[in-house]
């Protein structure tokens, strides 16, 4: 976008924004009942007389108060609006906008509570008076937006007098998040952080906190030169403070920035746009890393910037290039993990620990939700990528459990975790992220990984999902395609799968004659001659199909580009359905926040017979058992238990009657409502005698094609659950048919599904 652009937009976006805080509701945030209140006695027991008994109790022990209240998981965002992001002194009322924002991003982030406290106290004593009083009622404190020098006596005081982590989010945020890149940078760029040379453009509360946290990593005072408004800082400035005055620099060639940034490794900016200009950028050592982040407009161009040094690294505070320093990355989950262990304060040590867990994080696989989420194809750690994104939902266990960790190894916990999978798990149900189950599966697939033939490898998705199961362990792709177009996509996206085996069914290819042979024999008298056998076998679902059959794949996945009915009908032909088996059956597995639910049939048999209901439920019900799930199956109906009449309701009712006959031990009930099936109270309360009462189905059959595939998708697009599936039941092999345009996540998650069948037929010698 052009500045004219740019300045033409502007009144546009102003307005915008006014809106979005006025319209509806004004401001952005409101508290919200977390027990019911529908009734007299709920509301007796949340006011009087009942919450009296709570309040006896945290009398007779104050650390109660974490117990029967939310103390635990409540933040103060507190400030007097002396320092406004890049607004000044403006006042508390005009920074209650921003406070409200904070206590937004703390809560979608780390599913912390937030009031925000904007206070009219200018001096140090009235700030820390104010906030010292409010101590029973928060489990954290954030100072937010409060002016230098003050901020620094602010927090030392309140961390000092407070026995609840506090923690001055503008200095130490910058600072952790700056520290990770920092340690990234230099390790990408080859540089020791104990011989490089440093300057520091800026000398408000971030870049003092910065250097002090460059200075814990590594960075040697000598070689740390600081700048304000007024120039470089030295021993005999006379109007500076004690903080800044530690920073002073005895270099006697140092006058001015330029002279300071000759040969300099590293620059780091906290101060405003445009100071550093690209002939500065030219005379910095070999492989230097700036990171300009003056907002919004940094203090060198990202553009001028790669422009002037092809061997630089660059990060700005800006979310429109790469290597974004976002404070986001840091104050939720060090919060998240202060609390979590009810911690006295937030440390050196705690800090540290978040710096690593950041620094960590970017070197390992990014989970392709985040390529999504950002538009891109395949981010890698490297000159580009050396934090990670705002968006990453790993954040939230890796560096809660570093802070927690740290806090307890410091010895400032009160509370001690001991089972850190089961903290890890709770913190991803906080944030909705509910995928044991599949990690489960990724576990188990990893213990015996099986090759997995692709029947669309040109596409960049099938690529992409190849990558990552074959980097994690979970299976040893086989690609069938164009081989120059697999290469040229491989190429194009970087994608890396080493000595893969690709398969050009159009070309002359290895057993071709034998599979024809075998696919002509078994389906001479259902039309096929020898030749039309040939010309199938160029069909990539035919060739896939006939690979698994004879042992040379564990399994085939394809369906990313053609319907359902063109993908099945190999497999049924070559591989063909398991002994006893009439009918194979579609399930999903819908990943919702009350943990999974499987659903079937949604994808093959149109309208079943009261029969194909029990064979569907028999095949489903087995599936679920191999996920490591006790199945309980609910037959779906627009009826319960006879309370209507017509086709549906009687054909599911008679598939009960069936199945509690010849499979006494399934737990399995019906004809009954969605409703009653999924809320165990409300069927406790209408159907005693249910063989369900007690807990909610897991396993839901559908009397038709058309209830289910409505029904899941319904679920997948407006209840926000996971769709993993459509899972394949019934086929002596693997066999797995993909959705329609499925994601890579969608991908890589039905690639875990065929790896753990596979165990499971070899295991049953299937």
């Amino acid at each position: 976008m052009s500045l004219e652009t740019e300045k033409m937009n502007k009144p546009n976006r102003n307005q915008d924004a006014l809106n979005y805080h006025s319209k509806g509701r004004p401001g952005k945030i409101q508290v919200v009942p977390t027990k019911p209140t529908n009734s007299q006695r709920d509301l007796s027991m949340a006011y009087s007389p009942g919450v009296a008994e709570p309040c006896l109790r945290i009398a007779d022990n104050v650390d109660e108060v974490y117990k029967y209240t939310a103390k635990g998981n409540l933040v103060g965002v507190i400030s007097n609006g002396t320092a406004v992001l890049g607004l000044g002194n403006i006042g508390p009322e005009a920074s209650k906008p921003v406070m409200e924002g904070k206590g937004l991003l703390f809560k979608i982030y780390a599913d912390i509570d937030v009031f925000d406290l904007e206070v009219n106290a200018k001096t140090v004593d009235e700030f820390v008076n104010i906030v010292k009083a409010l101590e029973p009622t928060f489990g954290g404190i954030n100072l937010e937006d409060i002016s230098a020098p003050t901020c620094f006596e602010i927090e030392r005081r309140l961390k000092a007098e407070m026995k609840i982590p506090v923690m001055h989010d503008d200095q130490h945020g910058t600072a952790i998040i700056s520290g990770a890149a920092l340690l990234n940078a230099c390790e990408i760029q080859g540089k020791k952080l104990d011989k490089i040379k440093m300057v520091v453009n800026g000398a408000g509360a971030a870049a003092v906190s910065c250097s002090k946290m460059y200075l814990a990593l590594g960075v040697k005072k000598e070689n740390l030169v600081m700048f304000d408004i007024n120039g470089v800082i030295t021993p005999d400035r006379t109007d500076l403070d004690e903080i800044r005055l530690a920073f002073a620099t005895t270099r006697n060639d140092v006058k001015t920035l330029t002279d300071a940034m000759k040969n300099a490794d590293v620059f780091v900016g906290l101060s405003a746009g445009n100071v550093v200009s690209a002939e500065m950028l030219k005379v910095m050592a070999k492989n230097p890393v700036v990171f300009a982040m003056a907002n919004p407009d940094p203090e060198i161009s990202y553009d001028l910037a790669i422009q002037t040094r092809k061997d630089i690294i660059m990060a700005t505070g800006r979310s429109d290039f790469p290597n974004q320093v976002n404070n986001v990355l840091g104050f939720p989950y060090i919060f998240r993990g202060a609390l979590d262990v009810r911690a006295t304060a937030i440390n050196e040590e705690m800090k540290i620990a978040a710096v690593k867990a950041i620094a960590e994080m970017a070197k390992k696989p990014i989970p392709e939700a985040v390529n999504l989420a950002y538009n891109t194809t395949n981010l890698k750690f490297g000159r580009d990528y050396i934090i990670p994104k705002p968006m990453d939902p790993r954040l939230i266990t890796e560096v809660s459990s570093a802070v927690a960790l740290a806090a307890i190894e410091s010895g400032v916990a009160r509370k001690i975790i001991t089972d850190w999978e089961a903290y890890n798990e709770e913190l991803r149900l906080r944030i909705g992220i509910d995928d044991k189950l599949l990690r489960n599966l990724t576990y188990k697939a990893r213990q015996d990984p099986k090759r997995i033939v692709f029947a669309e490898a040109d596409t960049y998705k099938i690529l992409r999902a190849a990558q990552i199961v074959k980097e994690e362990g979970i299976a040893t792709p086989i690609l069938l395609g164009n081989i120059k177009r697999i290469r040229q996509i491989m190429r194009d996206y970087e994608i890396d799968l080493g000595d893969v085996k690709i398969i050009d069914t159009k070309d002359q290819c290895d057993r071709i004659e034998e599979y024809a042979d075998y696919l002509y024999r078994t389906r001479q008298r259902r039309g096929i001659t020898l030749t039309e056998s040939r010309k199938l076998l160029r069909d990539r679902n035919y060739y896939g199909a006939c690979m698994v059959q004879f042992g040379e794949a564990d399994a085939l996945i394809s369906g990313l580009t053609k319907d359902y009915a063109t993908t099945i009908r190999p497999a049924l032909q070559i591989i063909g359905t398991i002994p006893g088996v009439r009918r194979v059956a579609g399930m999903y597995m819908m990943i919702t926040k009350k943990g999974p639910v499987f659903f079937g049939d949604t994808t093959v048999n149109v309208n079943p017979s009261t029969q194909d209901l029990v064979d569907i439920t028999v095949l489903i019900e087995h599936s679920v058992r191999q996920f490591n799930v006790n199945p309980r199956v609910a037959i779906l109906s627009y009826s319960n238990f006879g309370s209507n009449d017509g086709p549906i309701p009687e054909k599911t009712r008679e598939a009960v009657s069936i199945l509690h006959e010849k499979y006494p031990e399934m737990i399995v009930d019906g004809d009954m409502q969605a409703n009653f099936a999924l809320n165990a109270d409300l069927l406790a309360d209408n159907f005693p005698f249910s063989t369900l009462k007690g807990r909610p189905a897991n396993t839901l059959i559908f009397p038709n094609l058309e209830s289910g595939n409505i029904a899941y998708k319904l679920l997948q697009e407006m209840g926000g659950a996971e769709a993993v599936g459509p899972i394949l039941l019934g086929l002596k092999k693997p066999v797995h048919v993909l959705q329609l345009g499925s994601s890579v996540r969608e991908i890589v998650n039905m690639i875990t599904i065929a790896v753990v069948d596979a165990q499971e037929k070899e295991k049953e010698n299937i």
